[in-house]
């Protein structure tokens, strides 16, 4: 295992869907060297796991916050195993 590498499940609350957040996450993730997913919820959330170090995860929370109409508004955050030799990060479809 990666030293410092950590894995979070992270449900956002707010304006979050209709307003890039999954594309800004997965240009972020990809950029940061991020693994994991993202999808939207049927109660208007968005789930997202996370996979890196501290800093690369804040980085991508950072830069989905940065979005033009992006608003997060309360978010839950669960610490979850690393997944051994999980590579990308993708948006996912299945809610």
């Amino acid at each position: 295992m990666m030293e410092g590498k950590i894995r979070q499940a992270i449900v956002f609350y707010g304006w979050v869907q209709g307003v890039g957040f999954r594309w800004r996450a997965r240009q972020a993730a990809s950029a940061l060297g991020v693994t994991g997913w993202v999808r939207n919820n049927f109660d208007g959330s968005v789930s997202m796991e996370l996979q890196g170090t501290r800093e690369q995860l804040d980085g991508v929370i950072l830069a989905v916050e940065r979005g033009t109409y992006v608003k997060i508004e309360n978010l839950r955050v669960k610490t979850l195993p690393v997944i051994e030799g999980e590579t990308g990060f993708h948006v996912r479809d299945d809610e």
